[in-house]
This record gives C-alpha cells, sequence and structure tokens, in this order.
C-alpha cells in the first residue's frame, strides 16, 4: 500500500512539473541569412479573366486532335486482315480512341499494312500511300508485312514494307492478336504526341 502512494504522489509530481518550451535553434547573426525566401502570389493576366482555362501550345493541341481522330485505310493482304478485321468490331470497341476504319485514302491518316507484300502488290501500296494526305502514318501489322514471315526465302516477296514506304510502328505476331493491334494504335499516339513539334 506504502509503494503504490509513492508511486502516485511520483506521478502527480511530474504532471505538476513545468513543461518544456519547444527547442528554437539561435542562428545569432545568421537568422537573416537563413530565413526561407517568401515566394510573392502572382497570377498570369489571362487566370484573373478566364479562371480555370488551361494555357498550352497550338501545336499540343493539334497534335491531341491527330492522335484522337484516326482513320485507318483498310488494307488486308491475308491472315493478318481477319485478325484487324476483328479489332475493328464492337467487342473492343475502337471508337473510344477515335479510330474509324476507312475505305479511301484521300481521307485516312493511317495505313495499317496487314498481311505479305508481294512486288506485284507494292506499286499499289506506294500509290495509296501517296494519295493519303499529310501528316500520314503507317503501321506494320504481323511478321509478313514486317520482314516477309515465313515467304521470306520467295524473291516474288517483299521483305518488309518499308522497303517502299515509312513506318512508324511494327506489330509483332503471326499473326498478332487484336489486342497486340491496340496496342499499336496506343504507341501510334504516343509517338504522335512526341513528335508534335516536328509535324507540320
Amino acid at each position: 500500500m506504502a509503494m503504490s502512494e509513492n508511486a502516485s504522489a511520483e506521478n502527480g509530481a511530474q504532471a505538476d512539473a513545468p513543461k518544456r518550451p519547444p527547442y528554437v535553434p539561435d542562428y545569432g547573426a545568421e537568422e537573416l541569412r537563413l530565413t526561407p525566401v517568401e515566394l510573392p502570389e502572382a497570377h498570369a493576366a489571362y487566370r484573373i479573366v478566364l479562371p480555370g482555362v488551361i494555357q498550352t501550345g497550338a501545336d499540343v493541341v493539334l497534335a491531341m486532335g491527330r492522335k484522337s481522330s484516326l482513320w485507318p485505310l483498310t488494307f488486308g493482304l491475308a491472315c493478318c486482315a481477319i485478325e484487324m478485321i476483328g479489332t475493328h468490331m464492337a467487342n473492343h470497341d475502337l471508337d473510344r480512341f477515335g479510330i474509324v476504319p476507312w475505305p479511301s485514302p484521300r481521307q485516312s491518316d493511317v495505313m495499317v499494312i496487314s498481311g505479305t507484300v508481294t512486288k506485284k502488290m507494292a506499286p499499289a501500296i506506294k500509290l495509296l500511300y501517296e494519295q493519303m494526305p499529310n501528316p500520314k502514318y503507317v503501321i506494320s501489322m504481323g511478321a509478313c508485312a514486317t520482314n516477309g514471315g515465313p515467304y521470306t526465302e520467295y524473291d516474288r516477296v517483299l521483305q518488309g514494307v518499308d522497303k517502299i514506304i515509312p513506318v512508324d510502328v511494327y506489330v509483332a505476331g503471326c499473326p498478332p492478336r487484336p489486342e497486340a493491334l491496340i496496342q499499336g494504335y496506343l504507341r501510334l499516339q504516343e509517338k504522335i504526341m512526341e513528335d508534335k513539334k516536328m509535324v507540320g
């Protein structure tokens, strides 16, 4: 009983003891030099007149419009074309990316080469590419369009469509699944945003 009374008396004495003030460093003569810089609260004039408006460059706006409204020219040459057709079906809903397949080169800005490119078909591909308006992009879909695929030993097969037209995105596979082509479209959208200052 006596021990408990002594313990309670000590606790009471600790509670009644004055609390130490928080530590404040004394910089002396250096205090003025060590004071944090106070930044003035400044606003651009357009933020005062139109609050909530985002300022950006015209090249960014144009690039965002290009990447969000890709119209691929449907150009199926072999079995990869079946996968390309499946990609544009409602199951994958490419409209959410602004991707709408188009049968005419005059209004298209993306050419998807899906299948084996023979030397007989190469002039037609080149002509369609030249008929597309600028800026224009090319996706090489599948092994055959990229490097000839299993037909590389044949002389009449072109060893990659990049021998006649420039290619922006390569989609691997034989044939690639629709998810791979969707990934190719997304990579192309990233490329459009990265190259925004180089496209007129």
